[in-house]
């Protein structure tokens, strides 16, 4: 059994893009889950990482020769509001690997112990949000979505205090990387020019290697977000905390906090408890992107040439280019929801379709996943206008096997989702495995995962999430 090697590039920039910090450590630490095939995956050993020197790095007791163990700083537009230091306030970088394939991963130990980034807080993460994110990550990879993914989730063995006292828990996280637009941010602001083009270089060597130019970068960037965005919103995903500082250069899905999918379907909905004012909602989600990413393209400003009206004018048009390119990705996932090509007609038919869900807050995975097996009629009270909808788009013969290989069966739904958090709670992790386990195959039917497919009871709504910390 080996250890993993580590090669670690970010812990090779300056000195000030990070500190150096030791985990806290866990007193008694208990392996809840370790993602076997993601292991492999990355070309690190599955049984060393399940035994004693493995639960300690994944705890954070013990790390391996190479490990990095440093908190990244950067900062972040939080509901618009500039914060210039956020940084890794409960998560360390223990390093990078190399796959077999070339491909480069960070590792992180979110839940870790306070860094220099902490401000007030301890630097923990209790059971719930190791959980809620392990289960909505890695249910995001299994539908092709570029994510972060969950390695191992581990009890600590200690209570972390919150509005009452709850078992804390750590996840290790794996990423291409952790660099956010809020990382440029951090030094754009203090006019770091110098950390700035050692940033941009390090992404281009790492995520955008025919990017010759900080504006080539820039358009990379929002072709991966205009991408990204129509993907969470064909899964009727609400990332719920869409600041400057959870939006990842790479293009992956990135720190899931309050994020939940939609039972009902209304474009207005909101789920995280501190957006009163639903500018994260679910249909506000690609112009918050457009927002953000003028953010990033500020920062690279500088380092477009020595004619600053020029380079502000080519970031602007790389910027506004980003609806184009939302709507054609927007149109391809939703098209192959109802099983027709992008076309005018097709649009019409997705509009149309979805202003029938709205009216109602019908089911939006069910209605999807009903259209493939027939039983989507059953998820609408107003059956005549669906019957009218439904005889026009059957002329223009939807293809039923993009259908099924495009709308899951089943979703992390929130009320599962904190059925298993609070049976964790009692030490109960059974829910949490069958849930995993189904996640992972979210196109399956299988009799004994039937439950996990069907809408809540009213008094099953989980209507608010939390970021946990």
């Amino acid at each position: 059994m080996n250890a993993p090697v580590f090669d670690n590039s970010y812990a090779t920039l300056p000195p000030r893009m990070y500190a150096q910090v030791d985990a806290a450590g866990s007193p008694k630490p208990k392996l809840i889950a370790l993602n076997r095939p993601l292991a492999r995956r990355l070309g690190l050993d599955p049984d060393w990482l399940a035994g004693e020197q493995g639960l300690a790095m994944l705890s954070g007791n013990d790390l391996p020769p190479g490990a990095a163990s440093i908190a990244q700083a950067y900062a972040g537009h939080q509901f618009g509001h500039l914060s210039p230091q956020l940084g890794d306030g409960r998560a360390l970088m223990i390093g990078e690997v190399v796959a077999p394939d070339g491909k480069r991963f960070d590792l992180q130990l979110k839940g870790a112990g306070r860094t220099p980034f902490s401000r007030q807080g301890d630097g923990k993460s209790w059971l719930g949000p190791v959980l809620r994110e392990y289960l909505d990550s890695e249910f995001m990879a299994a539908m092709g979505v570029p994510t972060t993914r969950a390695l191992a989730a581990v009890a600590t063995g200690e209570q972390v205090h919150r509005e009452t006292t709850l078992p804390g828990g750590i996840m290790t996280r794996v990423a291409a990387s952790h660099i956010r637009v809020g990382t440029f941010e951090y030094f754009g602001i203090r006019g770091d020019i110098e950390a700035t083009r050692a940033l941009v270089d390090h992404v281009v060597a790492r995520h955008y290697r025919d990017a010759r130019s900080p504006l080539e970068l820039l358009e990379r960037v929002i072709a991966a977000q205009a991408s990204l965005i129509a993907r969470w919103m064909a899964l009727g995903f609400v990332h719920g905390v869409m600041n400057t500082d959870n939006m990842a250069i790479s293009g992956e899905t990135i720190d899931y906090g309050p994020a939940a999918f939609m039972d009902g379907y209304h474009p207005d909905t909101v789920f995280s408890s501190i957006d009163r004012h639903g500018r994260y909602a679910w249909a506000e989600q690609p112009h918050v992107a457009i927002w953000n990413l003028a953010q990033f393209a500020s920062c690279l400003i500088p380092l477009m040439g020595a004619d600053e009206e020029k380079a502000v004018e080519d970031a602007t048009r790389a910027v506004h280019g980003f609806p184009d390119l939302y709507q054609a990705a927007w149109m391809q996932n939703f098209c192959a929801k109802i099983g027709l090509q992008p076309s005018d007609s097709a649009k019409a038919f997705i509009d149309r379709l979805l202003d029938l869900m709205a009216a109602e807050r019908a089911d939006f995975t069910r209605v999807f996943a009903g259209l493939a097996s027939g039983e989507a009629r059953d998820e609408f009270m107003a059956r005549d206008a669906f019957d009218a909808w439904y005889g026009d788009w059957q002329k223009a013969k939807p293809d039923p096997e993009l259908m099924a290989k495009t709308n899951p069966v089943r979703i992390p739904r929130n009320h599962r989702v904190e059925e298993a958090i609070q049976a964790a709670i009692v030490d109960d992790f059974a829910p949490f495995h069958k849930l995993d386990e189904a996640l992972h195959s979210p196109f399956e039917n299988r009799p004994e995962w039937d439950d996990l497919a069907i809408a809540p009871l009213e008094s099953e709504r989980v209507t608010r999430t939390f970021c946990g910390t």
